[in-house]
């Protein structure tokens, strides 16, 4: 089998091995691609099984690229594949479905707690030599907020959802869900309810639900208007759930407090993005998924998951007819 991986580098930038994939076939690794079907297209030649993972391969490439056997992307996301053109075609797509459940909920919780103690700050003041020159034994330029007792609303209550509502349980705070369906798990944990109540009575509100079109724009001056003022929202979910000009605009007028963001709309950012400019918005390049750890797990899955296709009973298929 002639394998072609398109976007390695941001999986494995050399501090983990392709052995497990090498072993395969005749591998090609790539560290980034340009996003232009020409490129795409000649890249890909005439392997039979393609790696991506956020270079798009559209009908048009499924169709200049006959060879094409099998698709696997490197991420639980999959809208970079017409997985349905790819299904008329007879390509399984495959995705990695489990990988960064504990640290993509560690890292929700990393952007609470920054909005909430403003470590990096305090730590840049002392080292610039404010706490030596100091008139008292301490200082602090932010308020400090205690997490403990209040309540958190947590947007999507899957994996993700339930293993950041755990870490915040775990604090002392008040759990409120919304999800798909309800589990025993997830009663374990929150109490679940509709979006208004959780909206309405939540100090913190974070999202991991998936990008669909019910969900696309959740976060809205609707929404934010039914919230409570001051609350703090965190996302590392997907960028399109919050339309950015209502959050840049609550965060301004100090409705919504502070914002803890992983993902944006359009990765890389834009210069022109109103979050760059708004109050209390704490922005970091979408590195929730990227412990060491987490991307090996995605390589081993990734190996599994083409091990299986090549035995012919592919898992992890995202469109399977």
């Amino acid at each position: 089998m002639k394998i072609t991986v398109l976007d390695g580098f941001t999986e494995n930038p050399g501090d983990l091995s392709w052995a497990a994939l090498e072993k395969f076939g005749d591998f090609t690794v790539y560290d980034r691609t340009p996003r232009t079907p020409s490129e795409i297209i000649r890249r890909i030649g005439d392997a039979e099984i393609v790696i991506t993972n956020k270079c798009p391969i559209t009908r048009e490439i499924l169709d200049a690229c006959p060879k094409i056997k099998y698709i696997s992307v490197l991420a639980t996301g999959y809208n970079v594949v017409d997985v349905q053109y790819a299904a008329e075609k007879g390509i399984p797509v495959s995705n990695v479905p489990t990988y960064g459940t504990e640290a993509v909920g560690q890292f929700a919780i990393a952007l609470l707690l920054e909005i909430c103690s403003r470590v990096a700050h305090h730590s840049e003041a002392v080292h610039a030599g404010r706490w030596e020159s100091a008139p008292d034994w301490t200082f602090w330029d932010y308020p400090l907020i205690e997490l403990a007792g209040k309540t958190m609303g947590i947007i999507g209550f899957g994996r993700i959802g339930q293993t950041t509502g755990r870490i915040a349980k775990a604090m002392g705070m008040r759990i409120l869900a919304t999800g798909s369906r309800e589990t025993e798990a997830g009663r374990a944990i929150a109490s679940y309810t509709d979006l208004d109540t959780l909206l309405r009575e939540s100090d913190v509100i974070a999202l991991h639900c998936p990008l669909f079109p019910s969900t696309e724009g959740i976060i809205n001056r609707d929404t934010i208007a039914k919230m409570k003022d001051g609350v703090i929202l965190i996302n590392n979910s997907r960028g399109p759930l919050i339309v950015e000009q209502d959050l840049a605009d609550a965060l301004n007028s100090g409705k919504v407090y502070a914002a803890g963001l992983d993902v944006v709309s359009t990765e890389p950012i834009r210069g022109d993005n109103p979050l760059l400019r708004a109050k209390n918005c704490f922005i970091t390049p979408h590195i929730s998924w990227a412990p060491r750890e987490a991307r090996a797990r995605i390589l081993d899955i990734s190996a599994q998951n083409l091990e299986a296709f090549l035995n012919g009973a592919p898992i992890n298929v995202v469109n399977a007819k």
